[in-house]
């Protein structure tokens, strides 16, 4: 039991984590000896059954959306909760996709032949069992399980509980795919029931379990931080800023900032910070507030942007300490005018968290200093924050997006479900 934990996790909960896990253990070791063709194989198997029972998988969702909208659900979190027939087909593509991708297991990172000729080579292998607790984000089940599968893992899933009626179908779903191309079903387990507590279980199980990754909001990464004895990748969340520098082109900053903030809100690589540089600011911020009006966007704004905000009649409101750390995942935005880049920088630096962190500018000194100055995951020059992705990125899809530093930053995909051993062959060397 980890000493961090206020209150005791009920006894038979621990015992049904520890069960599952067990059994996830043991398809692991089945998992880490599949070909690439057998892996691939399963996750065509997996992306057809989606697509032939979206029915069953958006019955399911029907059911979680009606009772979120009942509860008062915010409509940013039934957003991210809404797995309709496209999204199916999206996730569904996801895993094709990963099927196309080499497989990393056996992948040599580096190796040599000592002097003493000893021949050494470091070699991707899986993790294991990974843990992944999240909140009202469906698609999270497909892509953990795809991305575990290809990376030769089994993954125990612990999905919020606005969305179980949805994991369970999808689970359902892959693991009756799996099993038909002979695969153990324990690959892919769902934790059901025992509220916080089969959470609080999963992320203690240290020697059952190899790796937790948190997904969703501040207050649940921070308590499995806090909490957890295993291992923990932690994704933040995404305050992310796009910074308008004085040399941007003005048709260019525009496009960016409005996907950035409103093409969909309710995702942690949303825009929820803009800078602009007061230089710029005369013709660059007309056009941006008028496109929040007809967008519904509500500025959280310095004095310097009351005036732009009223002239275009953009819903405005004064800026607080508060709103530049505030990921709103709303309509909303947090926007400063900045005397210089120096500014700008250091307003980054102060409020970021380290997702993703986005530049318009024609000056290559400015973008320079922007990519070796910001600390973050992903940090862009003349593009959207939204294309800090898995799949935007080519990977096919993702785990989460790592704002830590150790083993994994960025959008995680395969490689980052990997860890490597040493291989040493000789020929009766002895020291």
């Amino acid at each position: 039991m980890s000493p961090l934990l206020e209150t005791e996790i009920d006894d038979g909960v621990v015992q049904e984590v520890h069960r599952v896990a067990r059994a996830a253990r043991l398809a692991s070791r089945r998992l880490a000896l599949l070909t690439r063709g057998e892996k691939d194989a399963a996750l065509l198997a997996m992306a057809d059954a989606l697509v032939e029972q979206a029915e069953q998988v958006e019955r399911a969702n029907a059911e979680d959306l009606q009772r979120g909208a009942d509860a008062g659900m915010p409509q940013n979190l039934l957003d991210r909760l809404r797995f309709d027939a496209g999204r199916v087909a999206d996730s569904a593509e996801g895993l094709r996709t990963v099927a196309t991708l080499p497989d990393p297991v056996g992948e040599i990172v580096r190796g040599s032949r000592l002097a003493n000729g000893l021949a050494i080579r470091q070699v991707r292998v899986p993790m294991g069992v990974v843990g992944m607790i999240y909140e009202a984000r469906p698609n999270v089940s497909v892509d953990a399980a795809g991305l575990a599968l290809k990376s030769g893992n089994a993954v125990i899933l612990r999905g919020g509980s606005a969305a179980s009626s949805t994991n369970a179908a999808l689970v359902d779903v892959l693991r009756g795919a799996m099993s038909a191309r002979g695969l153990p079903p324990a690959a892919v387990s769902l934790l059901v029931g025992g509220g916080r507590d089969s959470g609080r279980a999963l992320m203690t199980a240290r020697g059952l379990v190899d790796l937790v990754i948190p997904r969703g909001g501040a207050d649940l990464i921070n308590t499995v931080v806090r909490e957890a004895s295993v291992p923990v990748i932690e994704t933040g969340i995404g305050n992310c800023h796009v910074y308008v520098d004085a040399s941007a082109d003005v048709d260019m900053a525009v496009r960016i900032v409005v996907n950035a903030k409103t093409h969909r809100t309710s995702v942690c690589n949303a825009a929820e910070s803009l800078l602009v540089h007061q230089d710029i600011a005369d013709a660059v911020l007309p056009r941006i507030m008028k496109e929040f009006t007809a967008a519904g966007v509500t500025v959280h704004g310095d004095e310097a942007m009351a005036g732009f905000a009223q002239a275009q009649d953009t819903p405005y409101v004064p800026i607080t300490d508060a709103d530049d750390d505030t990921e709103f995942l709303s309509l909303d935005i947090s926007a400063r005018v900045v005397r210089d880049l120096d500014t700008a920088l250091a307003h980054v630096q102060e409020h970021t968290s380290a997702h993703s962190e986005a530049i318009v500018t024609q000056d290559r000194a400015a973008a320079d200093r922007w990519v070796a100055e910001i600390d973050a995951a992903a940090v862009l020059v003349n593009a959207s924050t939204r294309f800090t992705d898995g799949g935007e990125f080519g990977f096919g899809a993702e785990i989460g997006i790592s704002t830590q530093k150790l083993h994994a930053r960025g959008p995680m995909a395969l490689a980052e479900l990997t860890s490597t051993k040493w291989v040493v062959e000789g020929q009766g060397q002895t020291r």
